[in-house]
């Protein structure tokens, strides 16, 4: 089943914000998980840090209003963390992954540690009531996932 996606980061208003290829590894009618390498230098996010060659899996949901990033390292492949994006839901058409992403971020570290991201960008965006309450929604949900170690934390 693996097959090679392009996966398109967009804004909050759908414009093109980074591009990259992946791998589908698994899909669904509610998601699907992907492979991508990280080929940017380093970028540090709060408490994670990606660097060139960090392994990511990436699982988009079509129906959620996350996305979840599971982050090894690339040179020892220890698990690093978890980085999680409000977005709109992710469609999938044509080898293509396009996700509209909302600014806050929610990050996990294998030690238990989390810290949300970006929330002044969020409450800055242009968004609907109802896409803003979706993704506050979504963050309850995120936590609940964590604390029952519910896949893929």
């Amino acid at each position: 089943m693996k097959r090679k996606v392009i996966v398109h980061k967009r804004n909050s208003h759908g414009k093109e914000i980074l591009a990259y290829p992946g791998m589908i590894l698994e899909q669904d009618e509610h998601s699907v998980l992907i492979e991508a390498a990280f080929n940017r230098e380093m970028v540090a996010l709060g408490l994670l840090t990606f660097m060139r060659g960090d392994r990511f899996l990436e699982t988009y949901y079509f129906k959620r209003s996350y996305n979840i990033f599971t982050v090894y390292a690339g040179g020892s492949g220890a698990l690093k963390g978890w980085y999680c994006n409000l977005a709109r839901p992710a469609i999938l058409e044509d080898g293509h992954i396009h996700a509209d992403d909302l600014a806050l971020d929610l990050v996990r570290l294998p030690d238990g540690r989390m810290q949300l991201l970006d929330a002044d960008e969020f409450a800055a965006l242009d968004l609907t009531q109802k896409e803003r309450l979706s993704c506050l929604e979504a963050l309850d949900a995120l936590h609940w996932q964590i604390f029952n170690c519910e896949d893929p934390f």
